[in-house]
């Protein structure tokens, strides 16, 4: 009997994610770099050749590595934070922790800290005036603020709960909903959502958001299905959709090589070829480090820094009451503590 369309789709999706190809792309290093701590978001400043990894928890920090050694270099401490980013026209770093860490990413020395409604969880330097966009899942979903000298210029209401952002340089955000599978659109001078662009079913739980300026191709990241959904920025036109491991939770465009990124929870990296805006292909898939989630490209050597931890076995299971008090609700299996020292960074080049 034939499959049928939706079974053929997820049997394809299933082959990608589990089948690692031969290509140009590998493993080139990876270091255990330890340390206590939850992780979520890690970000490369090219520039200045830093990479910020927040890491959460008792001890709450920014440990800052240089990107091309990733020997330590210091860290801004006594941060809770989810995600950082630098405006390189200022050289002034924010975090999205609560308040807002502002630092000099040349020296790591505080600069301010910025109070800020909301949950901060990811975040977006802006080059095209200078500002910074803090993301929440809850309202305000995103604060403005300038990067110059820190103050908040306004918050604007997306209508959901937003993941990653990317923008044109022209002055054009667009940020991934995850709750509501679409992407908003933001006019940068006006602060303002100037639409919504819907993915049409294609896929959902968008949590990577990537953008092609120079020819308006947005590749949106989602978890169910494990797609990415290509869609032309001016109009949200829906190109084409290429499956990808399962868990996602970030990617990055390459405009020198016209390769997307893509970074799974299941332990790969998929790569995305544009052979034109209209022809794009899975080049390869790269077998990463389980939990290795979130990434970060490096724009001068076109190198993608992963980070992930080693985790002992769950704890064993309680034995459950004969009724769940009022209100409550069962908990799933658990995961074993991280192991000592086994926090690493991974990167990924030719």
């Amino acid at each position: 009997m034939r499959p049928s369309p939706l079974a053929a789709t997820t049997l394809l999706i299933a082959a990608a994610a589990s089948s690692f190809a031969q290509g140009p792309y590998k493993v080139l290093k990876t270091v255990k770099v330890g340390g206590d701590g939850g992780f979520d978001y890690v970000q490369a400043d090219s520039a200045g050749r830093r990479l910020y990894v927040p890491r959460t928890g008792p001890t709450p920090r920014i440990n800052v590595f240089n990107l091309d050694t990733l020997e330590p270099v210091g860290e801004i401490a006594n941060t809770n934070a989810r995600g950082a980013a630098v405006d390189t026209k200022s050289s002034h770093a924010f975090a999205t922790s609560k308040p807002v860490a502002m630092w000099d990413s040349k020296t790591l020395a505080p600069i301010k800290t910025i109070e800020v409604e909301g949950g901060p969880d990811g975040l977006i330097a802006d080059p095209f005036n200078n500002r910074v966009y803090i993301l929440s899942h809850r309202a305000p979903n995103t604060t403005v603020i300038n990067a110059a000298d820190g103050a908040v210029l306004g918050t604007i209401d997306l209508e959901g709960a937003p993941e990653q952002a990317a923008t044109d340089g022209r002055g054009h955000l667009y940020v991934a909903i995850e709750d509501k599978d679409n992407v908003a659109v933001i006019d940068a001078k006006t602060m303002k959502v100037t639409a919504h662009y819907s993915l049409d079913g294609k896929g959902g739980t968008c949590a990577g958001l990537s953008l092609d300026a120079k020819n308006d191709i947005l590749f949106v990241a989602c978890r169910q299905p494990a797609v990415v959904v290509v869609m032309s920025a001016k109009d949200g036109k829906i190109i084409t959709t290429l499956p990808i491991g399962t868990g996602v939770d970030g990617s990055a465009f390459n405009p020198a090589t016209m390769e997307l990124f893509t970074s799974q929870g299941d332990g790969s990296l998929t790569v995305i070829k544009e052979n034109s805006p209209t022809s794009f292909e899975v080049e390869q898939t790269i077998k990463t480090m389980p939990g290795a989630k979130t990434m970060t490209l490096d724009t001068k050597t076109g190198q993608v820094y992963l980070i992930a931890a080693e985790y002992g076995p769950p704890p064993a299971p309680v034995a459950a009451p004969a009724a769940p008090p009022a209100g409550g609700r069962g908990r799933g299996p658990g995961r074993g503590p991280m192991l000592p020292g086994s926090f690493s960074i991974i990167v990924v080049g030719k």
